[in-house]
């Protein structure tokens, strides 16, 4: 099984079930390394340095968070824009996010229909995302998926479960 580091970030995770499944299935997984940043790093003082030298230690990488005012939390921005070393994608240096298998799970509270071109919002998932997109794919990353949940806190406790095992089975794929 290849060892994952899970990325997570949710500023109100106590008021997220969708979100607490999955991570209910990490921790009982010894292959998947849960990483919570708002519970790491609530000062948002990022230790870079160790955050680099972790990401060298895993196969694959999952990025979980919920849409925040159409965006991605804060913390994982700054996670991202301290940890993330623009040297790695010089010649001849180690890039230890190269060629690596990326899941990015979002969970928003909005409709699908919402988040389209013609819906509320104007705007897809994943156009809202795309820093997080781009940034990946600098780094020669493989996105092998991204996984929306919508009306996350709607979802019935059996509605979740089947998130999970969707999610589950594209993880192991």
């Amino acid at each position: 099984m290849k060892k994952t580091l899970v990325v997570f970030a949710h500023p109100y995770l106590e008021h997220s079930n969708s979100n607490v499944e999955l991570i209910n299935f990490y921790v009982r997984h010894q292959h998947f390394t849960l990483r919570d940043l708002y519970e790491e790093y609530p000062d948002f003082h990022i230790a870079a340095f160790r955050e680099r030298k972790r990401l060298q230690q895993y196969d694959r990488f999952i990025f979980q968070f919920p849409i925040i005012w159409f965006g991605i939390p804060p913390l994982l921005k700054l996670w991202i824009d301290e940890v993330f070393d623009r040297n790695w994608i010089k010649e001849g240096e180690n890039n230890p996010l190269e060629n690596k298998e990326v899941y990015i799970v979002v969970t928003t509270g909005g409709k699908e229909r919402s988040f389209s071109k013609e819906g509320t919002y104007k705007y897809t998932i994943e156009e809202l995302i795309s820093g997080l997109i781009v940034s990946l794919s600098v780094f020669n990353v493989n996105i092998k998926d991204i996984t929306i949940v919508y009306e996350a806190n709607k979802l019935s406790k059996k509605e979740i479960i089947l998130q999970k095992k969707k999610f589950v089975e594209t993880l192991n794929q």
